[in-house]
């Protein structure tokens, strides 16, 4: 099981495409969920789902703007498509029968 940061970041880079990179990432997230994500929120389970074989990574060609360093695009492996739309099937099992609101009366 992916843990609720991991399921995200999958899910933005899938969204991102090409463009998924760390900065697009955070900024992603930062859309999606309305809240501040650090470098270290970000670069930590990045990491992990590299060495988990759910994304993989490669260096972009170097660009003048970033003082001639390449970027680290990600992108999602069919093990990692396969364990965010598992994490959807999950969740939507759990929501299942339970309202969409916070009931009045409690």
């Amino acid at each position: 099981m992916l843990t609720r940061g991991e399921e995200l970041i999958l899910l933005a880079v899938w969204r991102l495409k090409d463009k998924a990179y760390s900065v697009e990432i955070r900024k992603e997230l930062k859309a999606v969920t309305n809240r501040f994500w650090s470098f270290g929120a970000v670069y930590m389970p990045l990491e992990r789902l590299v060495n988990k074989g759910l994304l993989a990574s490669t260096l972009a060609d170097p660009t003048p703007e970033r003082g001639g360093r390449s970027k680290r695009i990600y992108r999602p492996t069919k093990k990692g498509l396969e364990a965010v739309m598992e994490m959807r099937r999950i969740q939507e099992a759990a929501w299942r029968n339970l309202p969409r609101e916070i009931p009045g009366d409690l």
